[in-house]
């Protein structure tokens, strides 16, 4: 009997529990899969309970993503360059190993020919918490030349920056305030890590302004990774203006299959996964 859970805050809008729990019917396995509340404060007494009451592995999501990487016995090459991790393995001994299934998650959602045209071009990634070290090391791996960060503040940003730079040395990284982001004509994509626009949060709201949006070139692209609801109004805005989208459930169904193979050793079915998903969020 598996044993896993999701923590974070907040979580009441979270898929990982509909997707997981498909992934055991997938594979005819019997386990469960807990959302569990956690705010930073109660991080340690959290990871506790974990330990005590027989889980075996857990995500992690906003805000514990780099947090988390002070309590791991160690982590894997991804996170390790990321800087944050997302999927924690609770090993025999009461210890825990973490990963980062994120970076896997946005590389694989992204449509081959889009991957063939970063090559070389220039990121716009608003945030700088977890997710967006997931992001530049993804968009780091398929050989971007430039990422600039817009956030709100920028001492915080820069130490993520710096961390970054060491492990990607030929990809420039710049931290810039948001209140300076006015044109996009020079990006090739626009990727938000920050929680606007997520349901519970902030639905509703674009993180970046419709007239900001306009002057992205037609054959450039916007990456939401809020996946509930499935449309946020930053993919609206981008659809309206004919420019390209991805949507943040691909990324999340990967990254959480991925994070099921790492607990268990065995590849769920996607497919049910996401249809899973889906269905709920249509509901």
């Amino acid at each position: 009997m598996y044993k896993f859970g999701l923590i974070g805050y907040p979580l009441s809008h979270s898929m990982s529990k509909v997707i997981q729990e498909a992934a055991f019917k997938s594979l005819g396995l019997e386990g469960t899969y807990e959302i569990l509340e956690t705010q930073q404060e109660d991080l340690i007494s959290r990871l506790k309970f974990l330990r005590a009451n027989g889980f075996q592995g857990f995500n992690v999501t906003i805000p514990l993503k780099v947090p988390v990487t002070l309590f791991l016995s160690g982590v894997d090459n991804i996170a390790n360059v990321a800087g944050s991790a997302n999927t924690i393995k609770i090993l025999d001994d009461s210890s825990m190993f973490g990963y980062n299934t994120d970076v896997y998650g946005f590389v694989e959602a992204i449509p081959q020919d889009i991957k063939n045209d970063l090559k070389g071009s220039r990121i716009a990634v608003l945030g700088n918490g977890g997710a967006a070290r997931a992001v530049a090391a993804g968009l780091a791996i398929l050989k971007v030349n430039k990422i600039d960060f817009y956030v709100r503040n920028i001492i915080n940003a820069s130490d993520m920056a710096e961390a970054l730079r060491v492990n990607f040395p030929n990809v420039t990284m710049n931290c810039l305030q948001i209140e300076r982001l006015n044109n996009l004509s020079e990006y090739k994509m626009l990727v938000n890590t920050t929680p606007i626009g997520m349901r519970s949060k902030a639905m509703g709201i674009s993180p970046v302004d419709e007239e900001v949006i306009k002057t992205m070139n037609k054959d450039s692209a916007v990456y939401d990774i809020v996946y509930n609801p499935l449309k946020t109004e930053l993919i609206k805005i981008a659809k309206k203006n004919k420019i390209r989208t991805i949507q943040g459930l691909d990324m999340l169904i990967y990254q959480g299959a991925k994070a099921f193979e790492i607990w268990t050793g065995k590849k769920p079915d996607i497919l049910k996964m996401k249809l899973a998903a889906l269905e709920e969020m249509i509901d």
